[in-house]
């Protein structure tokens, strides 16, 4: 007999599947994963209830990665294997980092790494770049987000900062493929809390999105109406973030210890690091408190016991919170809008928390910015509903994003001059095309160099890209035709083509960044994460057997402490007997034994568990009469 398979009046012709997908903040100084659960977007927590995970990695002895709240904690003693705030790394080479000195790890010289175009830094496990660093934070969050859902996910909504360069974007995109995510876009950080203001608070209007996180800085103007999210504006200034007001505090405690000191030693790289961490931990409690006292010794010996007021770092930081506004002006002007057009101002990160920051910006904009969600999280809950729109579940909101390019993408033309083809704050996806000749008679080919920024001359921007298209036929300078068309897609990742159109040949390139990694290093770094795929497979296996061992013998033992009189001594001796067989286990690297062992102990425990529950009713119904117990 055939069957026929029913559907309700009204029903599409399959039931709707929800798809697991969720939103990754991919922060400098915390990461968070958010998804979409019964239409409220939620941050997802790990096993100890934490929603941030700090974006430390440390490489540990005995070969393992370890990340977040326990490399945070080690960060001190092993700064140069434990990595903080890779993200200001991220598409950059040596001579991007201005400031090495006061950053303890080992970076390698271009002519000394494997290649010359990424950076790299050197730990006990080798050189690591920073896409692959950043990878080791998304696979923690990926396990937490599967954990959490119960399944595999579909893919993730990255967001980065909306200044991000090609190559910053495209090294984001690689470390996620890398920790086998599959993204469903890349979408900048501001676009995201608007997404997550503009849905929870039903808010309509011209609005600035002012996100200064752990290292990078944008602000964007954004104009929001029935469920469109137009970027008007965007600027920034990607080196520049809260890391920047903690090395302000690290130099002042520096200066008055060198005061107090006359035979001031240099600092080693792990004094280097709790330094840090010691002015970033008095910069938070700044935020609530009038004082901040920095204590501490340093590896010579030297003691650094001073007091840090909250007028004091609006001193020696204020500098950092003017430079903000630089960029914020620009916005107001590319948008071509007055102060008194905009309706809310939107704080985003951890370092708008900082009081005489909020101040600055109120006093700018003559109104109260809007801190109604966590600065922390808003940007993951976002993305959140982003992602859970991409990968096709159904939602109540209507949205759609129209995103910018934040900085020009042109190429070189004579003279080491710079063509723009898509200018700044042009609206994505987007493909503009313009047409280019030869300068030379006979010119047979014609070599095209990509750039993106603002700046005139070539050597004043980034270099993105170069390729050539051959099989020009042999005209007078200035005859040949050649169309140059530059596509952008919604995550702000550039191809470019070129045809000479007489004769329809063309060449064309998907920009791969001059410091992005090639395609053999991606291949290679996924094949070492799908081999060390079991390995870690078994650690969370025998992380988890230790926890439920841990769990089990900690009740057991305080279950006898109290009520051993239950049972016989035969009994007690085979529990406790158990018990030592657990706790010798757990040292081993045998998760099934583990697992074996806590079942053995449960079942040890079943008659003792039974006397003490037939004791607790016993000594709750004692001296009661039966009417006066209520069923």
């Amino acid at each position: 007999m055939a069957l026929l398979q029913i559907y309700e009046p009204g029903m599409s012709a399959a039931p709707h599947q929800h798809r697991l997908a969720v939103g990754i903040d991919l922060g400098t100084t915390n990461s968070l994963v958010a998804t979409v659960r019964s239409s409220m977007s939620t941050v997802l927590q790990d096993d100890y209830g934490h929603a941030l995970l700090p974006s430390v990695v440390r490489y540990m002895p005995n070969g393992d990665v370890v990340v977040g709240h326990e490399a945070q904690s080690q960060q001190s003693s092993d700064p140069v294997n434990t990595i903080v705030s890779v993200k200001r790394f991220m598409g950059r080479s040596l001579n991007d980092i201005t400031d090495k000195a006061h950053i303890p790890y080992r970076f390698v010289d271009g002519k000394d790494a494997q290649t010359a175009r990424t950076l790299q830094i050197q730990t006990r496990a080798g050189l690591k770049t920073p896409v692959e660093i950043s990878a080791e934070i998304l696979k923690t969050l990926k396990v937490r987000a599967e954990k959490s859902l119960g399944g595999e996910l579909v893919g993730a909504v990255i967001t980065v900062p909306a200044y991000f360069d090609d190559a910053q974007r495209q090294a984001t995109k690689d470390a996620a493929r890398i920790a086998g995510i599959n993204v469903l876009r890349l979408l900048n950080e501001p676009t995201a809390a608007a997404v997550a203001y503009g849905l929870d608070n039903a808010a309509e209007g011209t609005f600035v999105i002012y996100d200064l996180g752990g290292g990078t800085f944008d602000v964007s103007i954004l104009r929001l109406s029935k469920g469109v999210f137009e970027v008007l504006a965007t600027n920034g200034d990607s080196t520049l973030g809260g890391d920047d007001f903690d090395h302000r505090i690290y130099c002042w405690v520096l200066d008055k210890v060198r005061e107090s000191s006359s035979n001031f030693a240099p600092l080693s790289e792990e004094d280097t690091r709790l330094l840090l961490t010691k002015a970033r931990q008095a910069k938070e409690w700044l935020t609530d408190n009038f004082e901040a006292q920095i204590v501490c010794r340093l590896s010579n010996g030297t003691l650094v016991d001073v007091a840090l007021t909250a007028p004091q770092l609006v001193e020696i930081t204020q500098h950092l919170v003017t430079k903000t506004l630089s960029p914020t002006r620009k916005a107001m002007r590319d948008a071509n809008l007055s102060i008194e057009a905009i309706d809310g101002v939107v704080l985003v990160g951890g370092a708008t928390r900082m009081p005489h920051l909020r101040h600055a910006v109120q006093d700018y904009f003559k109104q109260e910015p809007l801190t109604n969600l966590d600065p922390d999280k808003v940007v993951a809950l976002g993305a959140a509903i982003q992602a859970n729109i991409l990968a096709g579940n159904k939602s109540d909101d209507d949205l759609l994003l129209l995103d910018v390019t934040p900085l020009s993408l042109g190429l070189e033309t004579m003279g080491g001059l710079v063509e723009k083809v898509i200018h700044r704050n042009s609206p994505l996806p987007i493909a503009r095309a313009q047409e280019f000749t030869t300068y030379k008679d006979g010119q047979t080919a014609m070599s095209i160099h990509v750039v993106q920024g603002e700046r005139e001359l070539v050597s004043d921007c980034r270099s993105l890209a170069r390729f050539e298209l051959r099989g020009i036929p042999s005209m007078a300078a200035g005859a040949a035709r050649i169309r140059v068309t530059f596509t952008v897609d919604a995550d702000g990742l550039l191809s470019v083509s070129a045809r000479e159109q007489s004769t329809g040949i063309e060449a064309h390139i998907a920009v791969k960044p001059s410091y992005g990694l090639s395609e053999d290093e991606i291949t290679d770094m996924l094949k070492a994460s799908f081999n060390s795929a079991e390995k870690d497979k078994k650690s969370r296996m025998l992380a988890e057997a230790r926890v439920s061992a841990g769990a089990i013998i900690s009740s057991v033992t305080a279950a006898l402490a109290v009520d051993s009189n239950l049972i016989s001594d035969v009994e007690k001796q085979t529990i406790e007997s158990e018990i030592q067989r657990l706790q010798s286990l757990t040292a081993t690297e045998d998760a099934a034994a583990i697992h074996n062992a806590v079942d053995v102990l449960n079942h040890a425990t079943e008659a003792f568990a039974a006397a003490r529950m037939n004791a607790s009713v016993s000594r709750a119904l004692s001296g009661k009469n039966l009417e006066d117990i209520h069923l």
